[in-house]
C-alpha cells in the first residue's frame, strides 16, 4: 500500500474535483504583476512549475481588485486597472497549468489596511510598525466601492479560466481581517459592533461572487482561527491573554462563513503582531495547527484546508488520514521545492528540497520591496531568469570546501555537465551547516545537508572528504575554475582571561556539549548566539545572554521579522536573562567581567560560551593569481552572512561558468 494515499486521494471543493491534497498557499503580490497590469511571464511560469511538480491546487498571490478608494494598492496594479491585460495573461497561466490537471483559485483582496502606512482600515488604528502613525478610516460609501470590487475582479477571473477565487482575507490582519476584529474595528454602522456585523463585508462580497459567477463557481476563504496578540505589536507566544480572536470566535467565524455559502476554508493562524503565527520560523513545531484546524473540521461540513508548518508528508497524512483537515497548504515549501507533491507522492521524499523557515528568502525580501524567492532555491520565483542552462564547453571545476556554498556550486556546475571535484578538510560534508544545524529546532538544516550530500552522490562530482588542500596542489589539479568555498572562523575577543578553562569558544561548544555547564552564559546576542542560549534553555540549564548593543538581535543581517519577534518571547517563556547594554571586559577566577556604561559587574557561570562573530577563513586566492585558472571565492570566504548568501553565491558562480 502507498505509504501517502490519503494526499494522493482527490477532493471536492463543491462540485470541483481537486486531484490530490496538496494546496500551493497564496505568495507574494506586486512582484507578480506588469506595471500597465496583467500578470508577468515569470509569474506564469513560476506557477506552471508548481503544477508541473503535482500540486493539485494552486492560490495566486494577492490579486488587488480596488483602484479608486486606495490608488496605492500594496501589491502592485489592481484587476480592474487594466482588465484586458489581466484576462489575457491570466488565460494563458490557466490552460497552461490546466495541461496538469491543476486547479488554480485567484485570490482577491479587499485591501491591506493598517498592516502598511497610508491605507484605509475600518477604524483608525495603530499602523503596524510605525509608532505614532495610524491608518486613515473607510466611509461607508468606500466600504460599499470596495465591495464590489471585489465582486467584479472575480468575474473578470471566472472569465479567465480561474477554476474558482479565494477572498483575501480573515487572516494575518488584513483588511477583511481587520473588520473582523472587535480590536481594530470599532465603526457604529452596519460593519461594526456584534460578530455578524463585523462579517458583513465578507458576507456581501460572497454575496456578489455568486450572483454574478453563479451559485457553483467556487469561493473560498483564508481564515485565521486564533490570532495569538495580547495588544498591537504583541503576541502571545501560550495563547493566553488573547485580546484578538479565540480560537472559540474562530471556529464560530468558520460556521457563519459557511452558512453564508463560502465552499471552503484555508486556515491557519497570526496576524503581523504575531506574525511568527503567522509566517512560522523552525522555533515552532511543524503541524501545530493540526488541532485546532480539527476543531474547525468538527464545526463545519466545507472542507478545510490547513496551513503553517504543514511540509512533513508524515504529519500531513496522519491528519488527512484521521479526519481533522481535508487538505495541507504549502507556500514556502513550495518555493523551496516545487517538486514537493510529485517526489512524496512517487516514494522520494529522501529527494525534497527541504524549507528550512528562516523567513530570508521569502517574506523578509518581500517586506524588503525586493524580489522574494528561496534561500535555498535561488530560482524560485525567477525561474525564467534563473533556470539551470547546460554548459557549452565542459570545464574542470575544483571546488575547495563542502559547506553549503561549495556543495551547491559543484551540485549545480556538475548537473551543466562540468567535471567537478569537490574538496572538504573535515571527515563529512556540511561545513557550517554541522554545527548550525544541531539544535534541537534545526531539524531542517540537517535535512538540507543529507539532501546535499544525497544530491553529490547521485552526481559525477568527486568528493574528497579528510584532505586539506593547499595552493599549490591547487594549481597542480588542472582546473579550469577553482571555486573557493572554505566559509568562516569564530572570532574570540581579545580580553584578558579569554583563555579561562570556562570559556569556550562557540564552535567548540557545539562539537562538544560536554563542555557545557548548567549555568550558561552566552557572550554575543546576535542569531547565533540568541539559537545556542534558546536551545541551552530548552535543555533546562540556567541561560543568561550579554549583548554589548542596546538590542539583541540588532547586529549584522536583520533577523526577519517573525524570527525576531519569538526570539524575546521564547527567553521569556524559558526565563532566559538577556542583559542587553554589557560589554565582556576580561574573565577573572572564573567570572565574567562586564562593562554597562563605565559601570563594573561580576557574573558567575559554570560556562561562558562566544558567540561575537565569525570572520572569512584565509583565502589562497591571492596564491592563485598565476595558476591559469579562473578563482572565484563564494559564501562566506567573500563576505559572512547567510544560509542564504551561501547558496545563492554557489548558484550563481556554478551556473554561469
Amino acid at each position: 500500500m502507498q505509504r501517502y494515499q490519503s494526499l494522493g486521494m482527490p477532493f471536492q471543493i463543491g462540485n470541483l474535483t481537486i486531484k490530490n491534497r496538496f494546496c500551493m498557499a497564496p505568495i507574494g503580490g506586486g512582484q507578480h504583476h506588469l506595471p500597465g497590469g496583467g500578470l508577468k511571464d515569470e509569474t506564469i511560469q513560476y506557477l506552471v512549475e508548481r503544477a508541473k511538480g503535482g500540486f493539485g491546487l494552486i492560490f495566486t498571490g494577492a490579486l488587488a481588485a480596488d483602484c479608486t478608494v486606495d490608488p496605492y494598492t500594496g501589491i502592485g496594479p489592481a484587476i480592474l486597472q487594466n482588465p484586458d491585460a489581466f484576462k489575457m495573461t491570466a488565460t494563458e497561466l490557466n490552460e497552461r497549468t490546466n495541461g496538469y490537471g491543476t486547479k488554480v483559485f485567484a485570490q482577491i483582496t479587499m485591501g491591506l489596511g493598517r498592516n502598511y502606512p497610508d491605507l484605509p482600515a475600518p477604524s483608525s488604528v495603530h499602523v503596524f510598525r510605525h509608532p505614532g502613525t495610524f491608518s486613515p478610516e473607510l466611509t461607508h460609501d468606500q466600504i460599499k466601492s470596495k465591495i464590489e470590487s471585489v465582486i467584479k475582479a472575480a468575474k473578470i477571473a471566472q472569465d479567465s479560466g480561474f477554476a474558482g477565487v479565494e477572498v483575501h482575507s480573515i487572516h494575518w490582519g488584513y483588511l477583511l481581517d481587520q473588520f473582523a476584529l472587535s480590536m481594530m474595528n470599532h465603526r457604529t454602522d452596519e460593519y461594526g459592533g456584534s460578530l455578524e456585523n463585523r462579517l458583513r463585508a465578507a458576507k456581501e462580497i460572497l454575496e456578489g461572487i455568486k450572483q454574478v459567477c453563479g451559485s457553483k463557481y467556487p469561493v473560498s476563504m483564508r481564515l485565521g482561527l486564533k490570532t495569538y496578540v495580547k495588544d498591537f505589536e504583541k503576541a502571545t507566544l501560550t495563547g493566553e491573554e488573547e485580546a484578538g480572536r479565540t480560537l472559540e470566535e474562530g471556529i464560530r467565524i468558520a460556521q457563519l462563513l459557511e452558512s453564508y455559502g463560502y465552499d471552503c476554508l484555508s486556515v491557519d493562524t497570526g496576524t503581523y503582531d504575531s506574525f511568527y503565527y503567522a509566517c512560522p520560523p523552525m522555533y515552532m513545531p511543524k503541524g501545530f495547527v493540526v488541532e485546532l484546524a480539527a476543531k474547525a473540521k468538527e464545526a463545519v461540513k466545507i472542507p478545510i484546508l490547513a496551513g503553517g508548518r504543514m511540509n512533513d508528508p508524515d504529519i500531513a497524512e496522519a491528519a488527512i488520514r484521521d479526519g481533522k483537515i481535508d487538505a495541507v497548504v504549502m507556500g514556502r515549501a513550495a518555493l523551496a521545492d516545487p517538486e514537493y507533491p510529485n517526489k512524496v507522492l512517487t516514494g522520494h521524499t529522501e529527494r525534497i528540497r527541504p524549507c528550512i523557515a528562516c523567513n530570508q528568502g521569502c517574506i523578509t525580501r518581500l517586506q524588503q520591496g525586493k524580489q522574494p524567492s528561496c534561500a535555498v532555491n535561488p530560482a524560485a520565483m525567477r525561474e525564467m531568469r534563473y533556470a539551470l542552462k547546460p554548459s557549452v564547453q565542459q570545464k574542470k571545476v575544483a571546488v575547495i570546501g563542502g559547506g553549503v556554498a561549495g556543495m551547491e556550486a559543484a551540485r549545480v556546475a556538475a548537473i551543466r555537465g562540468h567535471k567537478v571535484s569537490l574538496y572538504e578538510k573535515n571527515q563529512e560534508l556540511g561545513g557550517n551547516l554541522i554545527p548550525g544545524g544541531s539544535h534541537r529546532f534545526k531539524k531542517e538544516v540537517r535535512e538540507l545537508n543529507a539532501w546535499y550530500r544525497n544530491e553529490l552522490s547521485l552526481l559525477p562530482v568527486e568528493v574528497h572528504t579528510g584532505e586539506a588542500v593547499t595552493a599549490e596542489q591547487v594549481k597542480n589539479m588542472g582546473a579550469d575554475v577553482v571555486i573557493l568555498a572554505t566559509g568562516s572562523t569564530p572570532i574570540m575577543p581579545r580580553v584578558p582571561g579569554i583563555n579561562d578553562p570556562k570559556v569556550v569558544g562557540c564552535m567548540d561548544a557545539f562539537a562538544h556539549p560536554e563542555k557545557v555547564g548548567q549555568r550558561v552564559v552566552v557572550i554575543g546576542g546576535g542569531l547565533v548566539g540568541c539559537e545556542m542560549a534558546l536551545d541551552y534553555a530548552q535543555e533546562g540549564k540556567e541561560v543568561t545572554v550579554v549583548e554589548a548593543l542596546p538590542k539583541i538581535l540588532s547586529s549584522g543581517i536583520p533577523s526577519p521579522i517573525p524570527n525576531g519577534q519569538m526570539i524575546p518571547d521564547l527567553f521569556e517563556y524559558h526565563h532566559v536573562n538577556v542583559l542587553e547594554g554589557h560589554k565582556l571586559s576580561a574573565v577573572v577566577d572564573g567570572k565574567a567581567i562586564l562593562d554597562c556604561d563605565g559601570q563594573k559587574k561580576e557574573l558567575e557561570a559554570d560556562t561562558f560560551v562566544i558567540a561575537v562573530g565569525f570572520r572569512p577563513a584565509p583565502s589562497m586566492a591571492q596564491e592563485l593569481s598565476d595558476c591559469g585558472a579562473a578563482v572565484y571565492e563564494i559564501g562566506d570566504e567573500q563576505q559572512v552572512s547567510t544560509i542564504l548568501h551561501a547558496v545563492w553565491d554557489g548558484y550563481e558562480v556554478g551556473n554561469n561558468i
